[in-house]
């Protein structure tokens, strides 16, 4: 027996009893005088006079120090309720928080059952009419409760239980004849009807949470279970059931041979005749019988302190007290009653470790009796807590390896397998050539159901030859790289490889077509190219379709691709045309390899017609603008390949104009040498002089295009005839006649500058002579002024006034206000001041040396620079270091006027 019996203990019997809250560790037995007494553990009784004449009803609350009485304060069927509070004190007694009559109606009668919520929120009460009401509200007050009959019948209630379910309260109500439930925690009190037969009083009980509080009935056939809207499972026990309790996860049911009517019970006690009865302790979780004992006259069983007592008529008291856990697994274990002690200590809790133990144990002795089969599934049983070697080790043999193959299964399912493990149930499976559980165990439904290395399984499939397996497993779980191994260098499918690259994200399309592209282009070479056009556009996966067009796109480097081109210039050529179409802004790269290529198959095209396409394919595309930055890199690609037109582009847009007059001059286009001068000698003057060095050392006769550089050396003034006569000595052909009309228009030109500047000379020597002439009367002749008015204001002059020696006459007042300073005269200064800045100007370019070399080396025409330095004095220090003072005006003065002689000659040169 799982329980043993304790001592007797002899205590009054009372008429009504119930149990106090477990923590307390008392019970109240009711009185047939009215008084409630207390029954602590020491089995000391103490009371209180809770009613007048008696007490038949009792309700203890578990979780609150609450105990609701029926009883009766006068003759005659009138019970009344009572709530008490047991932590509060009324002159000694509990104090009593509520009083009201419990008959519904005003109809008398007798009241059956009782029971009361936790909440303290709902009491019901049942009668022998048939008659349930419910108090809704706070049963400890009056004011915030309300009282209402919520059924009636035509049979006697026998059983009340609340069961709370979340937010919903249900209320089984069990008869004689029926068993109900009803919803009160929402309006209109729905009702569902669970059973037509029902039990007598004390035959019903609500269980705990293990058995999910179901409702228990107990019958006179069979003991029913009920959940709140339908009837669960039942027990067939025999005999005429005469208490049912529920006990820590047991059933307690007190019952007896001799058929008694559930009626009977509402009579009184004393006419039925003493008969033996059958305690039976169930565990319905297990299925055992985990106590059955013999009692005679059992009044009721009460379950406190741990334990439960058995109430007898005669005053004794039966204590039943539960085994340890520990002494009970002992006792199947001897017994080799391995599936009951598992079931006793799971229903005790044991521990995982405990129960590992035991399932060990188990297995061992099913290893044994040669039963591996069920030896394998308790092994199972301890996966977690056993090292899997252990029991790997018994099924090496290759006639168990069915259930070798069961155990890793279960290990991988509670993803405790390891990659040694996933590696020996692939072989298992490979070894059984069985394919469909091999099918199942790779062909999880989500990733969250795996429960093995994948990349371990992928690699032993793939081993084996299971490729189709293999790539199950690594398309469904992403296992990319894998995949594409498998089709390419396995199955040589790839066509599905690169499909199978379209559905990947961008990231990982990018960086597989980068590492697989080649092999894809060398064997699929036009869907290879389609699927990098789209991959270096606006890729989108096949996987995304065309569903989402407003968001753009990924798009990766085009560039990084074209390697994989190396061997198909034709797909190579339609890629970069496509992209540089489609893309604008693709890198550089694109383009120079597509020029490249461009001029790669002009080169080599014999066709003049697909020859001349190609070259203006070429043109075209120097012409776009994407060669700006690299002008070199395209400029050796045109030389490389001898495009000259190209080359001539090129050589035009980097203003390379001396390049473009070289080229024509090695291939002695002599037209397109003039026409080079004409478009570019604004910019380069030199050209024109390259150009007659060029003419000059042609033995051919070249008359016409020296004629026409002449022309333009002439009208730009770009060579001195000296020099362009020296040029054209070099030539034996050239006469003087090539050069008449150049010399003769040259000398009437330098003879009409030479008049020019005689004419000047002329007027500056009087100019000078006159000015010498007005110095020396100043210095020997006295001054008059006889001007009359004032030559700022033009007012007649009035003392005071100012005279200066250049003849202007000013008022004081006139003077003193336009004057900047006393030894200027206002009307001079401006001028004056000019020619002293021009002076002071020239002093200061005197010794710019450095100046004067690049200017000379850089000039075309030298004779010119050095005249005008020497206008500036440049070289005046060197002319007057011998001067005798006296002479020193006359040197200065045809200094001025070689220099202004020079500059003329310059400008006429």
């Amino acid at each position: 027996l799982l329980w043993s019996t304790g001592r007797k203990k002899e205590v009054r019997f009372l008429t009504c009893y119930q149990l106090s809250n477990p923590g307390r560790f008392l019970d109240y037995p009711a009185h047939m005088e009215g008084q409630i007494w207390f029954l602590p553990r020491s089995l000391q009784l103490t009371g209180f006079q809770a009613y007048k004449l008696r007490v038949t009803h009792l309700y203890q609350l578990k979780q609150h120090n609450i105990l609701a009485s029926v009883g009766e304060d006068e003759e005659g069927i009138n019970p009344l309720v009572k709530i008490w509070n047991l932590e509060k004190r009324d002159g000694g007694n509990p104090l009593c928080t509520r009083i009201f009559p419990a008959i519904p109606g005003t109809e008398p009668t007798v009241v059956s059952c009782l029971t009361v919520h936790e909440n303290l929120n709902f009491m019901a009460i049942g009668f022998t009419d048939g008659s349930v009401t419910l108090n809704k509200g706070d049963i400890t007050r009056d004011r915030h409760s309300k009282t209402q009959i919520l059924h009636k019948g035509n049979y006697p209630v026998t059983g009340l239980a609340f069961r709370q379910a979340g937010k919903t309260t249900h209320l089984f109500v069990v008869t004689t004849e029926n068993v109900q439930s009803y919803i009160v925690s929402g309006k209109d009190y729905p009702r569902v009807e669970l059973d037509t037969h029902g039990c007598g009083l004390r035959c019903s009980a609500l269980s705990d949470p293990s058995q999910d509080l179901q409702f228990i009935v107990a019958g006179d056939e069979c003991v029913y279970l009920y959940q709140p809207d339908e009837r669960g499972p039942c027990f067939a026990f025999e005999g005429h059931k005469l208490i049912a309790h529920w006990f820590r996860g047991y059933l307690v049911i007190v019952s007896r041979d001799r058929k008694v009517s559930p009626k009977s019970e509402f009579t009184s006690r004393d006419s039925q005749s003493s008969d033996k009865q059958i305690l039976n302790i169930y565990d319905l979780c297990n299925k055992f019988i985990a106590y059955s004992a013999v009692f005679e006259d059992v009044v009721d069983v009460l379950a406190e302190w741990g334990s439960l007592y058995v109430l007898m008529r005669d005053g004794r008291v039966h204590a039943l007290q539960e085994k340890d856990t520990q002494t009970k697994l002992e006792m199947l274990f001897k017994k080799n009653l391995f599936e009951m002690a598992i079931n006793l200590a799971k229903s005790q809790h044991l521990d995982s470790d405990g129960l590992a133990q035991i399932f060990m144990q188990y297995g061992d002795h099913l290893y044994s009796k040669g039963n591996h089969d069920g030896a394998v599934q308790q092994y199972i049983r301890t996966i977690g807590k056993l090292e899997p070697s252990y029991v790997i080790r018994k099924f090496l043999d290759a006639q168990r390896i069915h259930n070798l193959t069961a155990y890793l299964q279960t290990l991988h399912r509670q993803s405790l397998a390891n990659a040694d493990h996933t590696t020996l149930l692939l072989n298992c499976y490979t070894k059984l050539k069985d394919s469909s559980k091999l099918e199942e165990f790779i062909k999880t439904k989500s990733e969250s159901e795996v429960h093995f290395d994948v990349e371990t399984a992928i690699k032993v499939l793939r081993q084996a030859g299971y490729y189709s397996h293999a790539l199950y497993l690594a398309e469904n779980h992403a296992h990319h790289e894998w995949y594409l191994k498998i089709q390419l260098e396995d199955i040589k499918n790839y066509q599905e490889a690169l499909r199978y690259i379209g559905k990947l994200p961008f990231e990982q399309a990018e960086s597989n077509m980068k590492r697989y592209g080649k092999i894809l282009m060398h064997h699929i070479p036009e869907q290879t190219t389609q699927l990098l056009k789209g991959l270096c556009t606006d890729y989108r996966s096949s996987l995304e379709g065309r569903c989402d067009r407003e968001v753009p796109g990924c798009r990766a480097n085009s560039e990084e691709f074209i390697p994989i081109f190396a061997n198909n210039p034709r797909e190579l050529k339609a890629f970069l045309e496509h992209m540089s179409e489609v893309q604008p802004d693709s890198p550089q790269g694109i383009y120079d390899t597509l020029l490249e290529l461009r001029l790669q198959n002009w080169a080599h095209e014999k066709d003049p017609q697909v020859k001349e396409k190609l070259h203006a394919e070429a043109i075209s595309l120097l012409k776009s603008g994407r060669f700006c930055d690299v002008f070199d890199k395209a400029l050796v690609l045109c030389q490389m390949h001898d495009f000259q037109d190209g080359v001539l582009y090129l050589y035009e847009q980097g203003k390379l104009f001396q390049q473009i007059m070289h080229y024509h001059m090695q291939h002695e286009q002599y037209r397109q040498v003039i026409t080079v001068c004409e478009r570019h000698g604004e910019q380069d003057p030199s050209l024109w002089e390259q150009a007659l060095s060029y003419f000059a050392r042609k033995e051919e006769d070249c008359k016409e295009y020296v004629a026409a550089v002449l022309k333009h050396i002439e009208n730009k003034n770009l060579m001195p005839p000296l020099l362009v006569v020296q040029t054209l000595a070099h030539n034996s052909t050239a006469t003087l006649s090539v050069i008449r009309d150049y010399l003769v228009q040259k000398l009437q030109k330098q003879s009409q500058q030479i008049a020019q500047d005689e004419l000047r000379v002329r007027r500056y020597r009087e100019e000078t002579t006159r000015i010498r002439q007005e110095i020396q009367e100043l210095k020997a002749s006295p001054k008059i002024f006889q001007k009359t008015k004032c030559s700022i204001c033009n007012s007649a002059l009035e003392l005071p006034s100012v005279h200066f020696l250049c003849g202007h006459s000013f008022h004081q007042h006139c003077f003193e206000s336009y004057s900047e300073s006393d030894a200027d005269c206002p009307t001079c200064l401006p001028e004056n001041r000019k020619v002293m800045d021009m002076i002071r100007a020239q002093e200061q370019k005197r010794d710019l040396h450095d100046q004067f070399q690049h200017q000379l080396k850089c000039s075309n025409d030298s004779f010119s620079v050095i005249a005008d330095y020497f206008g500036r004095g440049v070289f005046n220090k060197l002319t007057l270091l011998t001067d005798p003072p006296t002479a020193r005006l006359t040197p200065s003065l045809e200094a001025g006027l070689q220099r202004d002689l020079l500059m003329h000659s310059r400008r006429g040169t």
